[in-house]
């Protein structure tokens, strides 16, 4: 796979899902923006990525903060070229427990970070992405997005969130160039999932977590990975507007891309076709009643 005319930012670089990203995009020959709060974490992996023959620049950037994305933005774009990959990694979930006893601002945070980064750094990349009428959006969802979690209010609300964002701005970028596609990563080894294993929160709220390490239901990183390359390679622009997952039969998935399509499928959509025909129906005879 021959990325080398691929200039991508990867968020949440430092570590896990998003340290394996960056690596494996820059083993494909891209420049890479390595994106996240902790500038050591940073500086180290770009000298990695540096001594295997490979481009790339930290990016130290709070997500949360339109200045610091914007300004990131510009930095990227001015060391390494126009950016034509976005892959919005970047995640927290620290409020374990139920929303009534977890912290608020720890709740928000964990929105902020999910839904509102992604919104941001959006905001910061697409417009250059559209001027140029090229360029690909990864956004990294996960558990929650398309059934409840309880006891990760914040992070299956914001997951689901990123979801209906990726096809809210599919279409608004349709003709564009710019194609957006939603990730499911799996269930990952990470700072993160550690969190839900060890902490008296997790273990006590989220003992199921740790029974599917157990089972041996988790993938790899380097999946995830895998998956952002072929994405960065059009190898599923197909798919635009709609989610793939690293434990797909993907050759299946590319067999079907019709079938998919036509049914709406690897989408947010709410079930039960007799609800959505009421439903239809009752807003047209609202929108026929006369006015008094």
């Amino acid at each position: 796979m021959n990325l080398a005319h691929t200039t991508a930012i990867v968020t949440g670089a430092s570590a896990g899902i998003g340290r394996q990203t960056a690596l494996r995009l820059a083993r494909a020959g891209a420049r890479v923006g390595l994106a996240a709060r902790s500038e050591d974490k940073l500086r180290f992996l770009q000298e990695e990525i540096h001594a295997a023959g490979g481009s790339a620049v930290a990016l130290p950037v709070d997500i949360r903060s339109a200045a610091s994305t914007r300004s990131a933005a510009a930095k990227a774009e001015n060391e390494l070229g126009p950016v034509n990959l976005l892959v919005n990694n970047a995640g927290a979930f620290n409020a374990i427990g139920p929303f009534w006893e977890v912290d608020p601002e720890t709740w928000w945070n964990d929105v902020s970070t999910n839904l509102q980064g992604a919104f941001l750094c959006c905001r910061a990349f697409v417009p250059a992405m559209m001027e140029r009428q090229t360029g690909r959006i990864v956004n990294v969802v996960g558990g929650g997005t398309g059934v409840p979690f309880p006891m990760g209010s914040a992070y299956g609300s914001s997951k689901a969130a990123l979801m209906r964002f990726t096809e809210s701005i599919a279409a608004e970028l349709e003709g564009t160039g710019v194609k957006v596609i939603a990730l499911f990563p799996g269930l990952v080894r990470t700072a993160m999932t550690e969190l839900q294993l060890e902490s008296p929160a997790g273990q006590k709220w989220l003992p199921r977590i740790r029974e599917l390490f157990a089972e041996g239901a988790d993938v790899p990183p380097t999946a995830a990975a895998e998956l952002v390359a072929e994405i960065a390679a059009g190898r599923w622009d197909a798919l635009a507007g709609r989610a793939t997952d690293v434990r797909f039969d993907h050759v299946r998935i590319k067999e079907n891309i019709a079938v998919i399509k036509d049914q709406d499928l690897l989408t947010l959509r709410l079930t039960g076709e007799q609800f959505l025909e009421g439903w239809t129906q009752r807003r047209d005879a609202i929108r026929s009643e006369p006015n008094d």
